[in-house]
């Protein structure tokens, strides 16, 4: 066999390196555009206004990545323990619920500020995890491309079993890719951390959302929350060198 042909079948599959590189970048080449905003809408500030209002002064295609924790009763309502409120919960039924269709009013304005290839990061309890967010998801450019549990290391109600984990289904607007955007590979898709619930009942996992924050964003970049809650976001920006922009009715 001439010593051409036989390098020439050598090479006939792609070799793990070549394979490699053409699914994993740690660079990103998605960049976000300078933003102008209005002088009520302060960086790195816990603003007190409604989430709706708050997106809908937000350019369009300005951000790359956003977080929501929706307010929704979930699971509890299916439940009907009886004792919500009263027994347990007390600062949870005292917040403001967000029916499905506010949900998806959410969703659709964080769709329009992303930019091309941005992320969304939505929590979901264990419940809508089962029943789907497709319905949220109409007439936008949001993709489904990940799903992640945080393993809060206690347990909380259930009949049956006990809820222990929250789930954040990652998700991605259109063109969806990965080479060039997301740039940390190290991050399981099961992570545990546990949060003082003291300040706040919804209070997420910091260190979990400032890694996603690194490996879809740059130093500088804009990340947003319109219903922040414990503006856990806020501080996961904040130790990633990201500037934050987000709001809660509460503040």
């Amino acid at each position: 066999m001439p010593a051409s042909e036989a390098r020439t079948n050598k090479k006939s599959g792609p070799t793990k390196d070549v394979a490699a590189k053409a699914v994993f970048s740690n660079e990103r080449t998605v960049h976000a555009p300078r933003l102008t905003l209005p002088m009520s809408l302060r960086p790195n500030t816990r603003l007190r206004m409604d989430g709706l209002e708050f997106l809908s002064m937000l350019p369009e295609r300005a951000i790359p990545v956003a977080f929501l924790d929706p307010q929704y009763r979930g699971v509890l309502e299916k439940l009907s323990y009886g004792n919500e409120g009263k027994s347990r919960g007390t600062r949870r039924s005292a917040m403001t619920q967000m029916p499905e269709a506010m949900i998806a009013e959410f969703v659709q304005g964080i769709d329009r500020v992303l930019i091309p290839s941005g992320h969304l990061f939505l929590w979901v309890d264990k419940f809508h995890l089962c029943q789907g967010v497709r319905p949220w998801l109409e007439g936008t450019e949001l993709e489904i491309v990940d799903l992640m549990t945080w393993d809060k290391g206690t347990f909380g109600m259930g009949y049956r079993t006990r809820r222990r984990a929250e789930h954040c289904i990652v998700l991605q607007r259109r063109p969806v890719r990965a080479k060039g955007v997301w740039k940390v590979h190290n991050i399981t898709d099961i992570a545990l951390e546990k949060v003082s619930k003291r300040e706040h009942p919804h209070a997420k996992p910091v260190e979990l959302q400032g890694r996603l924050i690194s490996a879809v964003s740059n130093e500088g970049d804009f990340v947003i929350d319109p219903a922040a809650g414990s503006f856990s976001v806020l501080h996961a920006a904040l130790q990633y060198n990201r500037k934050f922009l987000g709001c809660d009715l509460n503040g």
